[in-house]
């Protein structure tokens, strides 16, 4: 699991003076935690952690007292200069189950895209799983290598699932992911024009033209 060392943050630290040495303010909160507890973490240790975990996958800090088994619930970035300013994370109990969402990563080749007969589509990008907060993974992955035709479709039921992890809100039948037939245009056949149409959008468009939230934590 991986790990994020914390400071305790006193309400007297200004949060500009933290930024600007590195640090992100944070808080933790959720099971266990009557009040939230607000903390300090570098801000590469942070990045570092959310690459490897990213909003699925428990991180356990440490450093603000007793350890916490997290995820990293939310963060927020500067539009300006684009780095992480605050972030939140949601304390888990890692005796209980927990629902999360979990992005889907599709590998392999089609045959039936590689051959021309159409193209990749994904009816779903993530799925709602539960597990215990160490069995949390942080993608789960798809492999098209399946979709050798345009009849194939990979179903929920084909997602290969870690240990202790369970789909939830789902059919076994639920279309993961299937070929789309591109339909061929027709070559040389003319093109009726609806002049009504055309007036009625020119009508509409004359019509519509006549007619920094700064947050601090």
């Amino acid at each position: 699991m991986t790990t994020l060392q914390a400071t305790n943050r006193t309400a007297d630290e200004k949060v500009s003076t933290l930024r600007a040495s590195g640090k992100i303010p944070a808080v933790i909160y959720g099971s266990g935690i009557k009040t939230p507890i607000s903390v300090t973490v570098e801000r590469e240790a942070f990045k570092k952690a959310w690459i490897a975990a990213g909003s699925s996958t428990a991180v356990t800090i440490t450093g603000a007292g007793e350890d916490h088994d997290v995820i990293i619930n939310d963060f927020q970035i500067d539009p300006r200069t684009d780095i992480v300013i605050h972030a939140d994370f949601l304390s888990l109990d890692k005796n209980k189950k927990v629902t999360v969402k979990v992005e889907l990563e599709f590998v392999g080749t089609s045959p039936a895209v590689k051959a021309g007969l159409g193209i990749l589509e994904k009816a779903l990008h993530e799925i709602e799983v539960e597990a215990l907060p160490a069995n949390l993974p942080k993608t789960l992955i798809v492999n098209i290598d399946g979709l050798v035709d345009t009849h194939s479709q990979i179903h929920v039921k084909d997602i290969a699932l870690p240990k202790g992890v369970e789909i939830k809100g789902h059919e076994d039948a639920d279309v993961v992911a299937l070929i789309s037939v591109i339909a061929d245009e027709v070559e040389g056949a003319p093109t009726a024009i609806d002049f009504d149409s055309i007036e009625v959008e020119k009508k509409g468009k004359k019509e519509d033209a006549d007619a920094d939230v700064e947050e601090s934590k």
